[in-house]
């Protein structure tokens, strides 16, 4: 399997400084802040690239679960909210909540929320942040 990278880049003080966040594939090159990390500043962050590869995992973990029952899943598409709190100890990620829809022919609402449910315990990225309490919300549509 490859080693995937990314790099990252810091210049100044903390508030006034500026950053530059690279993937190694360089299908992502953008620039991060103090302002576009703890505010709502323009730019990315990396609570945000970690929400971005979490629900890309999800999905498509989700859509291999689904074909491997038997499933031919439409479409999936997945939401990964992150939340950054200030806690005694810290700035801490303390909950990723997964909002995922999923168009399935002949599959029920219940059955589909299982099996994102079960998705969400074993998807890598989900397993990687194993310290960081998850909770997933499936429809159909």
């Amino acid at each position: 399997m490859p080693v995937r990278s990314a790099q990252a880049t810091w210049q100044g003080t903390l508030k006034e400084g500026a950053g530059n966040i690279k993937t190694g594939s360089g299908a992502y090159d953008g620039p991060f802040s103090f302002s576009s990390r703890f505010e709502d500043g323009s730019g990315t962050n990396p609570e945000e690239l970690l929400g971005a590869a979490h629900a890309g995992c999800f999905t498509m973990a989700l859509n291999n679960r689904l074909f491997g029952a038997g499933l031919a899943p439409v479409r999936i598409h997945t939401v990964a909210d992150v939340k950054l709190e200030k806690l005694e100890s810290g700035l801490s990620i303390t909950h990723i909540h997964l909002k995922t829809e999923g168009e399935v022919p002949g599959l029920s609402e219940a059955d589909f929320v299982a099996h994102a449910e079960a998705t969400k315990d074993t998807c890598i990225i989900s397993r990687a942040l194993a310290s960081v309490p998850m909770t997933v919300e499936a429809k159909l549509v």
